[in-house]
């Protein structure tokens, strides 16, 4: 797929950093020039872009090129691998490049310190082979299948969530696209981003390694790229499935007649932000308490009831003192339990959850209810230092 352009030669340094690839008939010269040769564009410099980002840079991909805007953060570091401690504080972009320099540094890495928007995907996808999705959110799924379908280029995709992957190269000019497969984007809240679901943190290393595998092998011409099959793998049962995949002659903008022939607002279309971030949850003007205002209706002794709607084990590591335990998901069965009379403030981790909570409540005709706008997190922050986060 790459052609060697140019008189593209390896020192003997490079011949001896890459010996184990060159002793393969499969790679050799001709293929490690194609690496060196070759352009990858890396969407996102997190947990999937931490294996992407240094077996790629290992490899000896000549030109690549990560685009975050994010800086680490503790909890990052359970599965952001191209991340340390001494990295904290850091731009993500800047300590993924130094990782992968430091791994090799006979390459070339571009660093762009933007979120991928619609405003610059165009500009900043075109001078690449290929582009590879390393994030965890919707829009910019879309959007990096789209700059990928019309700048003709493959798309490598890669998707986690808690125990489980998803791996595929989408190649409109060959195979499907990404929308061939998901037309449209799921409702909003309806599937959880690993900030709320979590992760198993060597989930991304196993996935995001598949996905550099599945660009070696585009660049190097070599074995079957998973164009047209879905790799899906399940951790806890060690299992792989490969589902067959088929263009979707309806599609919006791989098909015969495409309606979408320029990138839209992708945060609009699918109805969320563009990033893999908790947002801290409101439930509407009137609705919501600040934690701030609950610390002095709790001091005034306000005869309050607060009720915590997250999951038993997120109550474990840490809870507001005075509150009880009904999880979101037995919330509608429980409701007997709660009286409309009562003042009642719910609480979550950051508000969003809880926020669902009093929807429910306040449909059953509930109407002296309280959302803790942005949950224990914005109380462990503002008011309690000594409650952990998480």
């Amino acid at each position: 797929m790459i052609a060697v352009t140019g008189n593209i030669e390896l020192s003997n340094q490079e011949i001896k950093r890459y010996s184990r690839h060159l002793i393969m008939p499969e790679v050799g010269m001709t293929g490690q020039k194609k690496l060196k040769a070759a352009s990858v564009l890396l969407i996102g410099a997190g947990g999937l872009g931490s294996p992407l980002g240094m077996y790629l840079a290992a490899a000896g991909v000549g030109h690549i090129g990560v685009v975050d805007y994010d800086v680490p953060d503790f909890f990052n570091l359970q599965r952001q691998v191209i991340h340390g401690t001494s990295s904290l504080g850091w731009l993500k972009v800047e300590s993924a490049r130094s990782r992968m320099l430091d791994i090799n540094p006979e390459i070339h890495v571009d660093i762009y310190n933007e979120p991928f928007t619609s405003d610059n995907a165009v500009r900043t996808a075109e001078p690449y082979d290929i582009i590879i999705d390393g994030t965890d959110n919707f829009p910019t799924r879309y959007l990096s299948n789209d700059v990928s379908v019309l700048l003709g280029k493959p798309n490598v995709y890669g998707s986690i969530f808690r125990f489980e992957g998803q791996v595929s190269v989408f190649y409109a000019k060959e195979g499907p696209c990404y929308r061939c497969l998901f037309p449209q984007p799921p409702p909003p809240g309806s599937v959880p981003s690993c900030a709320e679901g979590g992760v198993l943190g060597v989930l991304p290393g196993t996935i995001g390694t598949l996905q550099a595998t599945e660009a070696l092998k585009l660049i190097l011409g070599i074995g079957s790229p998973l164009i047209g099959h879905l790799l899906i793998y399940y951790a806890l049962e060690m299992r792989f499935d490969l589902i067959e995949l088929h263009k979707n002659t309806s599609c919006r903008i791989c098909g015969p007649n495409p309606e979408i022939t320029e990138l839209i607002d992708y945060e609009e279309f699918c109805g969320v932000p563009g990033h893999d971030h908790l947002e801290e949850g409101s439930a509407g003007e009137g609705w919501d308490i600040t934690p701030k205002e609950l610390k002095e209706r709790l001091d005034a002794d306000d005869k309050l009831r607060i009720v915590d709607v997250r999951e038993p084990h997120e109550w474990e590591i840490t809870y507001l003192e005075g509150s009880e335990l009904i999880p979101l998901g037995q919330l509608a069965s429980r409701m007997s339990e709660l009286g409309s009379s009562e003042e009642i403030v719910l609480l979550c981790r950051v508000g969003t959850r809880s926020a669902q909570a009093l929807e429910l409540l306040r449909t059953a005709g509930f109407r002296k209810i309280k959302n803790l706008r942005g949950g224990i997190t914005a109380w462990a922050r503002e008011i309690d230092t000594t409650m952990p986060i998480y």
